[in-house]
């Protein structure tokens, strides 16, 4: 298997337009007023989230990608993933919170910086592309640009949840 640019160019039309069609109705129903009392529930959101994202990916797919990069013994920290998302979730809530327009658009948006931030680590600290042999070849921009609308969507997911959990709560 090898990943192409074409592959990456595709996948990040189909995010974007998946993250587009879910953040739209979202920002309708997640109204500032509720979003700035949903510290809460948006962290919570976050944990649970990204917490069963990074066990699944790294048991499930330990063999495919992690193993190239990361020693063994690593797999067994990732349930820390729960709370070291947890308070990304609330840092990013806190930075939308402060910025002009629709909160909740900018806690998506802000999570597609997180995304590319998170792959610049990747790819420079960790040297992704180099090392796992189905990503070799591939340039970083893609990659980068890929990044910020998968996480967007990722994000925009978090928040659905964390609207969920207000409503719950309510």
């Amino acid at each position: 298997m090898q990943l192409t640019s074409r592959d990456v160019w595709l996948s990040t039309v189909i995010f974007g337009a998946l993250g587009l069609a879910l953040l739209l109705p979202l920002v309708c129903l997640f109204h500032d007023a509720v979003f700035r009392d949903a510290a809460w529930p948006i962290g919570l959101a976050s944990a649970l989230f990204w917490g069963i994202v990074a066990i699944i990916a790294t048991f499930g797919f330990w063999d495919l990608y992690y193993s190239y990069f990361y020693p063994s013994w690593i797999r067994w920290l990732v349930p820390l993933d729960l709370l070291l998302y947890g308070a990304i979730g609330l840092g990013i809530w806190w930075l939308a919170l402060r910025l002009p327009g629709p909160a909740v658009m900018w806690f998506a948006l802000l999570g597609g910086v997180e995304g590319i931030l998170e792959h610049v680590l990747g790819i420079y600290g960790l040297r992704i592309l180099e090392r796992v042999p189905w990503l070799q070849g591939l340039a970083p921009l893609p990659i980068l640009i890929f990044s910020f609308f998968e996480y967007a969507l990722y994000w925009t997911l978090v928040a659905w949840l964390g609207l969920g959990l207000t409503r719950l709560i309510a």
